[in-house]
């Protein structure tokens, strides 16, 4: 205001300030001038709206709570920054000179919308919900549980997810706790540090912690110098665990030879028809022509855990279309869908990896403890048994795809390779979770003991209605009979 200098953001310091005061205009006609009295002038400015006139508007609560609002929106459809000022901001300007005429448009063109606004409006948001996390883990009445998920992102960077489960007023909650990159390695040793790291900054403890649950990934594994090991040797009342479905997806890998030749071809008629973008659109055209109910293959991905039962599903329900597209093109693989058994091996995978999907999502979603996913698991286990003794007596009742395209009966060979799946994948399973009662009968059934109370209670008041009817009529027998003696007579009676 005074020598048009810019001056930066450190040269505000009043330090700073009254050095440039004195040596640009300390021998002037500011000589005998104090920032002191430029406070006031300031004051004047402010008072005659001249700093907004500059751009230094004021703090507006409707505005700020709108510029948070609309921060809010972008980070939950996880949009760019910049959508802020590049579509949100025209749009609703535009919408409001349409509807609402220039007023409005010019009162909503101030809330602030920029890429840098945007990006510190959800950083905040974001402390202050850790803030909030952190204060319910460290009031919350019981020991909160961990689980650790350690992935690597598209730019192949590692990043170290951690959730927490925690009780808050008598009810428990599952959270988002934190997710950091691992910059260098992956070891163990690493990713108990970035724990340790932010234990300290947020001033918790080991000794908070009950259980913590890892993922596949090496570092999380090992019994001597994983990450169990390193926090069993800090904490040893904490329980480590290992992820179930982790469990289960390994467990589910164990194919026969022949089931897992059927596996590779599909994938590779899957890759053929996907991989080349002149061939997709062939066949998604002979979809088109057929009439098929899908025009798209779905590509098969070992990291997902549904993967295998959609991609088997989607090429039995279009293993016509395929068929006739390998032959076309005069593929390897064209002849092997025009083969019974093949077809039929197919169905069964379709329909054993439909059922493996659906214990999947069994054991998986909110609220979702150990006890409920063990539940499933033991029921799935004891179904194989009697899937096995089925199959061998040619009823697939159990496997309708595979029902459904047996015409006369199943060779002995077939059946002898399903009942081998099945054994595998029942040992399998066993091996990944053994069976263990490590909790007590009435938290399973916590209402098993009342309800027989209550059958007895029930019974018994049977018993004494029944015994109370009976003494009612016989004493409404004997009343009439007393009555008609008195008006009667004995004699006449």
């Amino acid at each position: 205001m005074i020598c048009n200098a810019k001056l930066s953001n450190s040269s505000l310091a009043p330090a700073k300030l009254k050095e440039h005061f004195l040596k640009m205009h300390g021998d002037g006609k500011y000589k005998n001038t104090t920032l002191a009295e430029f406070k006031v002038k300031r004051a004047r400015f402010d008072e005659k709206a001249t700093l907004p006139v500059l751009g230094f508007v004021p703090t507006n609560k409707p505005i700020l709570t709108a510029s948070y609002e609309v921060a809010y929106l972008i980070a939950q459809q996880g949009k760019p920054h910049t959508i802020g000022e590049t579509l949100i901001k025209p749009a609703v300007l535009k919408m409001a000179n349409i509807m609402l005429r220039k007023a409005a448009e010019v009162q909503l063109s101030q809330i602030p919308l920029s890429n840098d606004i945007i990006s510190n409006r959800i950083e905040d948001m974001s402390k202050d919900i850790l803030a909030q996390v952190v204060a319910d883990l460290i009031s919350s009445p019981a020991k909160f549980s961990l689980q650790l998920d350690e992935t690597t992102d598209v730019s192949n960077l590692s990043q170290l997810a951690v959730f927490v489960r925690y009780v808050k007023d008598n009810m428990i909650k599952e959270d988002f706790l934190f997710c950091k990159p691992l910059t260098t390695t992956t070891k163990a040793t690493d990713v108990k540090k970035l724990v340790d790291d932010f234990f300290k900054d947020n001033n918790l403890s080991w000794d908070m912690v009950s259980a913590v649950c890892s993922d596949r990934a090496p570092a999380m594994l090992g019994r001597k110098s994983g990450f169990g090991a390193l926090v069993k040797a800090d904490a040893p009342h904490i329980i480590v665990t290992h992820c179930i479905l982790h469990r289960h997806a390994l467990a589910t890998k164990t194919l026969p030879p022949k089931l897992a030749e059927v596996l590779k071809i599909v994938v590779e008629c899957v890759n053929y028809g996907r991989n080349n973008a002149l061939k997709h659109r062939i066949f998604k055209e002979l979809c088109k022509e057929m009439g098929s109910e899908f025009e798209v293959l779905l590509y098969h991905s070992n990291v997902r855990w549904l993967s295998r039962g959609q991609v088997l599903n989607r090429v039995f329900v279009m293993r016509v279309e395929l068929a006739l597209f390998l032959q076309e093109q005069q593929h390897c693989h064209a002849d092997c869908f025009k083969n019974s058994e093949f077809i039929l091996i197919l169905a069964y995978m379709a329909d054993i990896f439909a059922a493996l999907n659906h214990l999947n999502k069994q054991m998986q979603g909110g609220g979702v403890n150990i006890i409920e996913a063990e539940e499933n698991l033991k029921a799935f286990q004891k179904k194989l048994p009697l899937w096995k003794r089925r199959t061998e007596s040619d009823n697939f009742a159990n496997f309708p795809l595979l029902d459904n395209c047996v015409n006369t009966s199943v060779p002995a060979e077939l059946k002898q390779t399903i009942a081998t799946h099945l054994d595998e994948l029942a040992k399998s399973l066993d091996g990944y979770f053994p069976t263990r009662e490590s909790y007590p009968a009435w938290v399973r059934q916590p209402f098993s003991r009342s309800r027989l109370v209550l059958r007895q209670q029930m019974s018994m008041m049977n018993t004494s209605m029944k015994s109370l009817k009976f003494s009612r009529a016989r004493f409404n027998r004997n009343s009439s009979e007393q009555q008609r003696s008195q008006r009667f007579g004995v004699n006449n009676w």
